[in-house]
């Protein structure tokens, strides 16, 4: 028989190629196992694959055709590369699913506006000391305050308790004593605030019916005691009233401002802003609304204003305190000074300065006033 005559087939018994004739009933059995190939012609160019060992052979030789058992020709699968695969799928899936996260999570921001950074290093030794020892001590004032049924006897627990008694005595008159039970509290968040004259103690505590309080605690005397014009909102008088034109025709006020069209009159001499009163116990809502003010620029107040609206961008607040913003969107809190009058039976108002751009019992500002520079000159 010539080489031209003959053809490779492959065995499906022992994995091996051998030669062979073409025609199947000249009795075509593998050359090596000696058993049917069940015959598929293959390239002649393909190299000749491993035979199996001698005692494999024999066995299927002597094997009976009935009942015996392909094998398979094809080789197990690397253990170790499978290993490598699911490894390396289950980083994909990772790396998909933390992707997802971030972005359901993330806040959105305004368009056209960059998500403001606060970058915030890790509290030194020092400032750890200060607040495990400051927090059960300003705890216990805060309990102390709450449990006292009088002003007269909360005015114990809170700082300048002298000078403010009789302002005390003059808020609570106006607005009612609200009622706190102290077991329903829990402690919710905490922060240092460097204020001038020593660092603070600021909390946050919420309540079983959802109310949210914060308070903040400085030592006077030896002894820590509560902010309580900060912690009641304390104003001359009461801002609704005010609007409508009872009471003082001046006083000042802690109130939550907000900056009107901030982008569109960023260029303008003046700066246009809304005054709300502050809801107690609904830091994330605002109450009563005032007409506009417009402040200049180029005034003391209207450049705290600006450096304040600034600030509060670019997610920093005053004083590097540590707790999260508890105000409505867009607003900041400040302390002014606001006149009333009656012109031709039209009610008006005029903000006559700005004490702070805070509701901390402290003078300094809070800020920096933000001097703009002047507009360059087209030739």
């Amino acid at each position: 028989m010539s080489d031209s005559q003959l053809f490779w087939f492959h065995c499906g018994r022992c994995g091996v190629l051998f030669q062979s004739t073409l025609e199947k009933s000249a009795g075509r059995i593998c050359s090596e196992c000696g058993a049917d190939p069940s015959p598929g012609i293959a390239r002649a160019a393909l190299p000749q694959m491993a035979a199996g060992t001698p005692g494999e052979a024999r066995e299927d030789a002597q094997t009976p055709a009935r009942g015996r058992e392909k094998r398979s020709t094809r080789k197990p699968k690397n253990p170790h590369i499978m290993a490598k695969l699911m490894l390396g799928w289950t980083l994909v899936l990772a790396l998909i699913v933390l992707g997802a996260r971030k972005l359901y999570y993330a806040e959105p921001q305004p368009r056209g506006e960059v998500a403001p950074t606060r970058e915030t290093a890790a509290p030194s030794a020092e400032d750890r000391e200060f607040m495990q020892t400051a927090g059960p001590l300003c705890g216990q004032v805060f309990q102390g305050f709450l449990s006292a049924g009088t002003p007269e006897a909360r005015n114990q627990f809170v700082l300048s308790p002298v000078t403010t008694a009789s302002r005390m005595a003059r808020f609570y008159n106006l607005n009612p004593l609200v009622n706190i039970r102290p077991e329903t509290l829990s402690l919710s968040a905490s922060g240092l605030v460097r204020l001038p004259g020593g660092d603070a103690f600021e909390a946050l505590w919420e309540a079983k019916d959802g109310r949210i309080f914060d308070a903040v605690f400085r030592k006077e005397n030896g002894e820590w005691r509560l902010d309580w014009e900060h912690f009641a909102r304390y104003s001359d008088y009461p801002w609704s009233l005010f609007l409508a034109g009872s009471g003082p025709e001046e006083g000042e006020f802690r109130l939550l401002a907000r900056e009107r069209l901030a982008d569109e009159r960023k260029n303008e001499p003046e700066i246009s802003i809304v005054l709300y009163a502050p809801r107690f116990g609904a830091p994330a809502e605002a109450g009563s609304q005032s007409p506009e003010f417009l402040v200049s620029r180029d005034t003391t107040d209207g450049q705290l204003l600006d450096a304040a609206f600034q600030t509060a961008r670019a997610g920093r607040k005053v004083f590097d305190a540590d707790m999260a913003d508890l105000n409505p969107d867009g607003m900041i809190r400040v302390r002014v000074k606001v006149r009333r009058s009656e012109v031709d039976t039209e009610r008006k108002f005029e903000i006559t300065g700005v004490t702070a751009c805070h509701w901390y019992s402290v003078d300094d500002p809070g800020v920096e006033p933000l001097v703009r520079q002047p507009a360059p000159v087209e030739e």
